[in-house]
């Protein structure tokens, strides 16, 4: 793919962050085998589902979320150190992609902290909605002083960027841009940071010493750098595809994660096919290595559906607890008992509108934009939508659930190692290592409903505007 440049002879983030995200796609799949296999059963999923759904397929349409399905993806990396946060930020910022949303994964017992790097603009995230759900490793969670002392050595005398990947990002900064030649090079630099390599940093005993605190700790200290954990492309039908994957050889995990099977799919649902075990080299004496193994990579698929506000957060966050409160009370299993709480949140887009659970954007339907040629009307909300002037259309959830993400990550990093609770969730801590605050999700889908909303009611009074002004002349 050949990357145009813009008249100030820099090539657009949006470019840039399409041509990684490809590259990082075809690398993995190179990687993981099973990943493509995955990605053929989601495009036919895909296309099953929008062949007998027009309303699905309508309603993609309005919002252009139709065009970006087959290259939607989101990749997960964990670092180890506040430095490697902070490059991480402004490498992704080259490709146009910003820290949105603070995640505590401690309190599932997982010593991380979290955001993801993504476009903010919806323009942007149209042309490519490329994101990458990135953890913090918090060694000042570890109890072991001498476990924490060695990780954090093994972790201070690596590199996870390339000489050229730090240059260019520098470049990049200096100059505002990159251009065509040099976003090229930039690219397959950075792609180098997310490589997976066999060959650990550590030896075996520190290995197994790590492992033994928590897997996904093991699992950042031990390596070259932050391999790319999987790349999760998007269906339309989450339930689908898990009853598709065994029939085509994929071992899928066991449940759903994030809010049940729903007519107007919420928020993220996540599943994913079982972690490889694959052969590692860990270092020995005398330039040798050991031969062990190591549970890391796997491959994760998502439904995304419409953003919730604060109040529909709230009632979602509290279903969740009622469940796991009757799960600990022996009243049924997790997955049937999910389904039964949920029934007290609205599964109609006009229910969860009308009690403000959720997000959506306005546009004028043929019958809005006719009287907006012709006569111009103002009116309310509840009125303009009553009578077939405005159409509404859920926002799409573009983040991530702590919860789900700790579900995924425990399910897939293998069995045994100690699950250790921990505690102290820091923002503040983590915006300094990053050296950014992050972006609150929930501001962005308010003004973007506000924003759409706006643009109609101004479009469909400018008429009548006029003809006021005309008469007043």
């Amino acid at each position: 793919m050949t990357l145009a440049s813009n008249n100030d002879n820099f090539v657009s983030k949006n470019e840039i962050r399409a041509q990684f995200s490809q590259a990082m796609s075809a690398m993995y799949r190179e990687e993981v085998p099973a990943y493509g296999e995955l990605m053929e059963l989601v495009a036919d999923t895909n296309a099953s589902v929008l062949e007998r759904d027009d309303s699905l397929r309508s309603q993609l349409s309005q919002s252009n979320g139709l065009d970006r399905i087959t290259e939607e993806r989101h990749g997960a990396i964990r670092v180890g150190t506040e430095k490697e946060l902070f490059t991480l930020r402004r490498l992704f910022a080259v490709m146009g992609m910003e820290p949105v949303s603070y995640y505590d994964l401690a309190v599932a017992g997982i010593a991380v902290h979290s955001t993801a790097f993504r476009p903010v603009a919806e323009s942007d995230l149209n042309v490519n909605p490329f994101r990458v759900f990135t953890s913090l490793l918090r060694l000042e969670l570890i109890e072991d002083e001498d476990l924490r002392a060695a990780a954090q050595e093994v972790l201070d005398n690596r590199e996870i960027f390339t000489t050229a990947a730090l240059n260019l990002i520098e470049r990049a900064e200096k100059q505002g841009g990159l251009n065509g030649e040099d976003a090229t090079q930039f690219v397959t630099e950075a792609l180098e940071t997310f490589r997976w390599h066999n060959k650990a940093n550590v030896d075996l005993s520190l290995y197994k010493k790590l492992h033994d605190e928590h897997r996904l700790i093991a699992d950042i200290v031990s390596f070259h750098g932050p391999h790319i954990n999987h790349l999760t492309p998007r269906t339309l039908d989450i339930d689908a595809v898990q009853v598709g994957m065994p029939k085509r050889g994929i071992d899928p995990k066991a449940v759903i994660e994030g809010p049940p099977q729903r007519d107007c799919p919420i928020l993220l649902r996540q599943t994913s096919f079982k972690a490889l075990e694959e052969k590692v080299l860990f270092k020995a004496d005398n330039e040798l290595w050991d031969e062990g193994s190591h549970t890391a990579r796997f491959g994760e698929i998502e439904q995304r559906g419409i953003a919730l506000t604060p109040k529909g957060r709230t009632l979602y966050d509290t279903l969740l607890d009622d469940t796991r409160a009757r799960v600990r009370a022996g009243e049924g299993t997790y997955q049937d008992l999910l389904v039964e709480s949920f029934k007290a949140f609205p599964d109609t887009y006009g229910e969860l509108r009308a009690e403000g659970l959720a997000f959506f954007r306005y546009s004028l339907s043929d019958k809005g934009e006719e009287i907006a040629r012709s006569v111009g009307i103002s009116g309310s909300l509840d009125g303009l939508l009553e009578a077939g002037l405005l159409r509404m259309d859920p926002i799409i959830y573009e983040d991530f659930l702590p919860v789900s993400a700790a579900g995924i990550f425990q399910s897939n990093l293998g069995d045994g190692g100690a699950e250790v609770v921990y505690s102290n969730p820091s923002q503040q801590s983590f915006e300094q290592a990053l050296g950014a605050k992050v972006w609150d999700e929930l501001a962005l889908y308010a003004e973007l409903e506000q924003a759409s909303l706006k643009a109609c009611l101004a479009r469909l009074s400018e008429k009548a505007l006029k003809q006021d002004a005309d008469i007043a002349a």
